[in-house]
């Protein structure tokens, strides 16, 4: 099996992309530890909330007891709402940068040293940090912020480990990456994900699952880079 003998933490893996990257592994010889809010009511899982500090060093010991060392991080807990600027207050701010930038940072922190020599990490952004889209500012800020936590990690933890991003464009997953949101609303912002992406369709959650572990375990050559799952969203490209 192609993952055989790996051993893998991935935040937020309950549903969407990171559930398809458990599967992926699961199916391949991988095991793989999971989290999630309700991430103890699943097999194989921890429950975690992303921002609290304590929480994650628990994963850590909880890692470490399970696996002794891991192959791959997949920081890939995310949060985001469509909020205008506007209407964006003190607690929507701090909220979406706790869980995604400030839960990224110390997951990455307190779980490298047990990466293996060779091993890697591997966070999730967003096309949104590029694109410029009404609602998701801070999102966008967010998730910008850890593309370069990403960049300076690479350097800090090279040549052990190596530190990359996969960035999705719009992905067929129940919620699209936003909450609190009303099924019409949802539904306009399918559409304007299709009629706005070169490719003319949402991608899928395993394809973004198959770019993740080429990043984590193929391109071992690689460190400190971007790679874009978006269907040409952010790169340029006009159809």
């Amino acid at each position: 099996m192609k993952y055989q003998g790996k051993k893998v933490v991935v935040t937020g893996g309950t549903h969407g992309m990171g559930r398809a990257v458990v599967d992926e592994l699961l199916d391949n010889g991988a095991e793989v530890l999971l989290t999630g809010r309700q991430g103890g009511d699943v097999e194989h899982g921890f429950s975690l909330d992303a921002t609290d500090l304590g929480g994650i060093a628990g994963l850590r010991a909880e890692a470490e007891r399970r696996f002794g060392g891991i192959d791959l991080l997949f920081v890939n807990v995310g949060f985001s709402t469509l909020t205008p600027f506007a209407q964006t207050g003190e607690a929507d701010y701090d909220t979406t940068f706790d869980v995604n930038t400030k839960g990224a940072f110390f997951t990455a922190q307190q779980l490298a040293p047990l990466i293996h020599d060779g091993g890697s990490i591997v966070f999730t952004t967003s096309v949104a940090t590029v694109l410029g889209s009404p609602g998701l500012s801070v999102y966008a800020g967010a998730k910008a912020a850890v593309r370069a936590f990403a960049r300076g990690l690479a350097a800090e933890l090279a040549p052990r480990v190596r530190v990359n991003v996969v960035s999705p464009g719009f992905i067929d997953t129940p919620s699209m990456g936003v909450s609190g949101v009303s099924e019409e609303v949802l539904r306009q912002f399918k559409e304007q994900g299709d009629q706005i992406t070169p490719l003319k369709r949402h991608g899928t959650s395993d394809e973004v699952a198959k770019a993740v572990l080429f990043l984590a375990f193929e391109a071992t050559f690689t460190t400190g880079t971007e790679l874009a799952v978006d269907g040409g969203l952010g790169q340029g490209v006009s159809a």
